[in-house]
């Protein structure tokens, strides 16, 4: 399914979870903000990993569970993969001092976004990764201009 807004797709496997990432690496750009929502063994790792992969990354990415956070550089490009789910209280991210992170030349790619509610700005996507049969459902919704342009580069 897609539209504006929505994009929905089946995953059967993990190597179809690496080609949405990488597909994904094709359609966004600097500055976008996006949140990544599934439980714990749902493939958001995975995703992120087939993403860095798509634009160019070859060193390890691990999952930011125990760091927070993992900075990837790719050509000129930051992109910053959060895990909160260790966050007690949302008072942690201001002490954490990741606001910084947030601007033009960077993409942050977050989990667990609900431990740090009503700080961080509004996503450009959330893609939402949802156990199905023996694989998982994609579906990665668009909340800002910059969102639908880049969702509507994935399947022109």
């Amino acid at each position: 399914m897609h539209n504006d807004t929505d994009f929905s797709c089946f995953l059967p496997d993990e190597e179809a979870t690496l080609a949405l990432g990488a597909r994904l690496a094709l359609s966004v750009t600097p500055a976008m903000v996006i949140f990544l929502e599934g439980n714990l063994g749902a493939g958001k790792t995975t995703l992120s990993r087939g993403l860095l992969r798509g634009l160019g990354f070859a060193g390890r990415v691990k999952s930011p569970t125990y760091t927070l956070v993992e900075p990837y550089t790719v050509s000129n490009l930051y992109l910053y993969h959060f895990d909160l789910y260790r966050f007690n209280d949302s008072s942690e991210w201001e002490d954490a001092g990741f606001r910084d992170y947030f601007n033009a030349q960077s993409i942050c790619l977050i989990e667990w976004a609900d431990k740090a509610e009503g700080l961080l700005p509004i996503p450009d996507w959330i893609i939402t990764l949802t156990p199905e049969h023996d694989g998982r459902l994609a579906h990665i919704q668009a909340f800002s201009e910059q969102g639908r342009t880049c969702l509507n580069r994935l399947y022109p």
